[in-house]
């Protein structure tokens, strides 16, 4: 039997983040150091399923109105489970679920999968029980990946910017001034999408110093003045670029192509898979083909964040 507690960060924050860490398909962003630095922001409905005596699995969720979703401060959601975790727990998972939706008066449930890039060892069982259950494919994001042990070739124009870029004698290094980034990143966002950054440069310095191993920034210097960078997020085995950010000088003379190429070299005997993160708008919906192709330029091709939804 399966029993469902709601997290309590009082008593529960340590046992949560252990799990976390030993868990095959959880990683940092699901630290509670990561999750509540915006729990102003969310409503959280985060829950934990233990079977008689152990901790089973975790769920990250935040309520809005009658509706769970995959916590609204992340990028992916779903259970994070350890390697205990059976196909058959996890289809009794999801009945104490609903169970606990109904009696809670939740009317719908969003879920968002744990890309399998992000698993340590096989962690798909969700994915079975989301299909017994009925469940809807609400939405698919085409993010764009880097096989780090098998790379495809560079595009020649990515080799091209690269080469033009260190011919200019563009520096790259890791940096610390978030202040400076963000601002690059929201007068880009601001002139092409009419929009600014999740994140605040405050809120960048405050996880930094809290996951100084998991959150790094790299920057293009032309003349002592960032001209490009992103910010990358690493865990177990995945490098992700969570901002992209270039002026026009940057992408005259390729100073964000020299950064991902410096960065893909760095990280190809670390890490498995560089994440690119993806490239189209409106649920998955509109892709922005310029971007994706980019991407694609460094020998990146796609694999799909999944959202799915489901009535109780």
């Amino acid at each position: 039997m399966v029993k469902i507690k709601i997290y309590n960060k009082e008593t529960d924050e340590k046992l949560w983040n252990e799990f976390v860490e030993k868990s095959k398909n959880g990683f940092f962003m699901f630290d509670r150091g990561y999750m509540d630095y915006h729990s102003d922001r969310f409503s959280d409905n985060s829950l934990m399923f233990y079977d008689d005596k152990n901790l089973l699995a975790l769920l990250p969720l935040s309520k809005h109105d009658n509706q769970l979703r995959s916590h609204g401060g992340l990028t992916y959601g779903g259970f994070i489970v350890d390697e205990n975790m059976t196909q058959a727990t996890m289809l009794t998972c999801f009945e104490t679920l609903k169970s606990y939706m109904i009696d809670n008066g939740f009317k719908s449930l969003i879920y968002k999968v744990i890309p399998h890039i992000f698993h340590v060892s096989p962690a798909d069982e969700d994915i079975y029980a989301l299909f017994k259950i009925n469940a809807k494919l609400y939405k698919i994001e085409p993010s764009t990946v880097v096989d780090l042990s098998s790379p495809l070739k560079m595009a020649k124009l990515r080799k091209r910017q690269v080469a033009k870029a260190a011919k200019n004698n563009i520096i790259v290094e890791k940096s610390q001034d978030f202040d400076r980034f963000i601002e690059l990143q929201n007068e880009i966002l601001s002139q092409h999408h009419n929009t600014k950054a999740v994140h605040t440069a405050e809120e960048l310095k405050l996880l930094h110093s809290k996951f100084p191993q998991n959150i790094e920034l790299w920057c293009a210097k032309y003349n002592g003045k960032i001209i490009a960078g992103t910010l990358l997020f690493i865990s177990k085995q995945v490098v992700h670029t969570q901002y992209l950010a270039a002026d026009e000088q940057a992408r005259e003379l390729g100073g964000l192509d020299l950064v991902i190429k410096t960065l893909i070299d760095k990280y190809s005997n670390e890490k498995k898979y560089f994440d690119f993160g993806i490239s189209s708008e409106d649920n998955g919906k509109l892709l922005n083909h310029g971007l994706i192709r980019q991407k694609e330029g460094f020998g990146g091709r796609t694999i799909c964040y999944q959202t799915y939804i489901t009535d109780i």
